[in-house]
C-alpha cells in the first residue's frame, strides 16, 4: 500500500471514530441551583476533572407513577397575595404555575380554618344544623378561591387539589372546642355530608377537588391550633361506614380519600388498620404523610412497608415546611447553612432529640423529596406557598417559612432557594411519569430519576458536599460527562 493510500485510510479511520464518538454522546440539558448563586441556571459547559463516578440509568426498571409536586393554598398565602400589587401578585402565581415557573401539579388546601388562617371559622357555623342547611364557603371567596382560580388560569396543564380539614366545628365535638377533642358519633353522618357539600360548593365555583384527607394530624394536639383526634380504628370506621358510602351515594366516588395525614413514625400502625382487609380498605385510595418526625430521617423502611401493605394505593407526602422559624429575608446563604431548627429542637422528648438536629433547609427538602421518590411516594406537597417576613400571618403565631416570602408594605417578593429546590422536581417530573432505576457509584451524590409520558427522562441529583463532583451519565450505549457544583442540586433532562 502506498504512503498516500495509508494516509487517506488513516484519515478515514479517524473520521469514522469521530462519528462514532459523536453518535454515542448522550444529548442532555442541565439546570442547576447552587449555594454559589445558580438558580435553575442552564449549564452548557463543564470544566471536568479526571476523578469521575458513574451513573447508569435503567429505564426498563420502573416503579410508581408520579401524581405530582406542589404546595398549598392557605388563607394566609391568599390574604398576602391580595395585599400585593397586581404585578407582584402575578409574579408569584406565574412563579408557581406558569410554564417558565415551577409548574406545580399537585396542591393542597384546608377545609374550615387552620393555624394559617386569620381566625377560627367553619363552613357549618350554625349549632345543631345536622342537615347543614346553612353550609357556606363564603369565608373562602375573598382569598383562597380567587387565588386558586387565578392559578388555574395560568397553569397550562392544570393541577390537582387535595383538601384537608383541621377540625369539625366545635358543636360537633365532645369538648366543644376548636382544639383537640373528638367527633361525636351522632355527628358522623353530618360530618360525611360536610365533605360532600364542600366538594359541591367548590365545584359551583369552577374548582374540582381531586382528593380529600379525612383529618389533618389525627394524633393532633390538645393545646395549640385547630385539631380533632381520631385513632386509626375510629378513622377507618368513619371512612368505611359514613364518608365512603356518602361520597359514593352522592356520585363522588372519583374523589380520592386518603387516610392518616401525619408523621411517618406512626405510619406502620395506621396502615395495618387501614388496609387490614377488604372492608377496611375499600374506600381508602391511599395514605397521606408529613415529614415533621425528623429533620433528616426519611424513614425508608416505613415507606416501603406502607407501599407493600397497599401497593395499588397512593402514598402522598401532603405537608412539609421549615417550621418554628422566622424567615430570613433576602439571605440565600442561610438556606444553604445548617442553622435551621424545628419544633423538636426544643420540645421533642429526650429519646427523639437525635432526630431533630440543626439542618440546612435546602438539604432537608432535596434529601426528603429524593428519599420519598425512591421509596414509593408518588406525590409531594409543600405547605404555605407564600408567607410574610414574620412567617405568618398565623392566628396562633406559629411562625414558619414558605418558598416565597413577601413584604406587602414594600410590595417586594423573595423567591428563596427552597423555591428553586422544589422547582427542580415539579417543573421537570410531570404527572404520569414513572420512576426508573439507576446505578450510582458515588454514594455522596443522592439522586432519583423518572421518565415522563413524552419519553423524556428527568434525573435529579443533589450534592450537599463542599467539593464539586464529576460523573459520567449513561443511558443504553450513550454517555456524557457532567460536573455538579458543590452544595448544588441539578436536574438533567434527556429529551425523547
Amino acid at each position: 500500500m502506498s504512503h498516500t493510500k495509508i494516509f487517506i485510510y488513516t484519515l478515514f479511520i479517524i473520521a469514522l471514530a469521530g462519528c462514532n464518538s459523536e453518535h454515542s454522546k448522550l444529548e442532555i440539558e442541565v439546570y442547576e441551583t447552587s449555594a454559589s448563586g445558580n438558580k435553575l441556571t442552564k449549564i452548557e459547559e463543564f470544566s471536568l476533572s479526571d476523578q469521575v463516578s458513574n451513573i447508569v440509568l435503567t429505564p426498563e426498571l420502573t416503579f410508581q407513577t408520579v401524581t405530582g409536586f406542589g404546595g398549598s393554598f392557605t388563607e394566609s398565602s391568599a390574604h398576602l397575595l391580595n395585599q400585593l400589587s397586581k404585578e407582584k401578585r402575578d409574579l408569584v402565581l406565574e412563579a408557581y404555575f406558569g410554564e417558565e415557573g415551577a409548574r406545580y401539579s399537585l396542591t393542597r388546601t384546608h377545609m374550615n380554618s387552620c393555624d394559617f388562617s386569620l381566625s377560627n371559622y367553619s363552613y357549618a357555623s350554625v349549632e345543631g344544623d345536622s342537615n347543614l342547611e346553612n353550609f357556606s364557603i363564603d369565608e373562602d371567596k375573598d382569598d383562597i378561591i380567587p387565588m386558586i382560580r387565578d392559578a388555574m388560569a395560568i397553569s397550562k396543564d392544570g393541577f390537582k387539589i387535595l383538601s384537608s380539614p383541621w377540625t369539625a366545628p366545635p358543636w360537633m365535638k365532645d369538648n366543644k372546642s376548636w382544639v383537640g377533642g373528638k367527633l361525636l358519633p351522632e355527628y358522623y353522618d353530618t360530618w360525611a355530608l360536610f365533605f360532600s357539600k364542600y366538594i359541591d360548593a367548590y365545584k359551583a365555583e369552577g374548582i374540582d377537588i381531586w382528593g380529600i384527607t379525612v383529618e389533618n394530624e389525627p394524633l393532633g394536639n390538645g393545646n395549640n391550633w385547630e385539631s380533632m383526634h381520631f385513632s386509626a380504628e375510629e378513622m377507618t370506621d368513619f371512612v368505611a361506614n359514613n364518608l365512603g358510602p356518602k361520597l359514593e351515594a352522592d356520585g363522588k366516588a372519583n374523589v380520592k380519600i386518603l387516610g392518616y395525614d401525619q408523621n411517618r413514625d406512626h405510619l406502620k400502625d395506621w396502615v395495618d388498620v387501614m388496609f387490614k382487609d377488604e372492608a377496611s380498605s375499600k374506600y381508602y385510595d391511599g395514605t397521606a404523610i408529613h415529614w415533621y418526625a425528623s429533620t433528616y430521617e426519611v424513614f425508608p423502611d416505613v415507606l416501603q412497608y406502607a407501599h407493600e401493605k397497599a401497593p395499588q394505593k397512593h402514598l402522598i407526602q401532603s405537608e412539609a415546611c421549615v417550621d418554628s422559624e422566622v424567615p430570613k429575608w433576602q439571605d440565600d446563604a442561610w438556606y444553604w447553612s445548617k442553622e435551621a431548627t424545628d419544633w423538636g429542637w426544643d420540645w421533642a422528648p429526650d429519646d427523639e432529640k437525635h432526630l431533630h438536629p440543626k439542618y440546612a433547609p435546602v438539604n432537608r427538602y432535596a434529601r426528603d423529596i429524593i428519599g420519598c421518590m425512591n421509596n414509593w411516594v408518588d406525590g409531594w406537597i409543600d405547605w404555605n406557598m407564600v408567607l410574610d417576613k414574620q412567617g405568618g400571618p398565623n392566628w396562633f403565631k406559629n411562625w414558619c417559612l414558605a418558598p416565597v416570602i413577601v413584604d406587602p408594605e414594600q410590595d417586594e417578593v423573595y423567591l428563596t432557594p427552597v423555591y428553586y429546590t422544589l422547582s427542580h422536581f415539579s417543573k421537570f417530573i410531570r404527572p404520569g411519569a414513572k420512576r426508573i432505576g439507576f446505578e450510582n457509584s458515588d454514594e455522596s451524590l443522592i439522586m432519583t430519576a423518572a421518565q415522563n409520558e413524552d419519553g423524556s427522562i428527568a434525573v435529579v441529583i443533589f450534592n450537599e458536599g463542599n467539593t464539586s463532583k464529576n460523573f459520567k451519565l449513561s443511558l443504553n450505549e450513550k454517555k456524557v460527562d457532567i460536573k455538579i457544583s458543590e452544595k448544588a442540586i441539578q436536574t438533567i433532562i434527556i429529551p425523547n
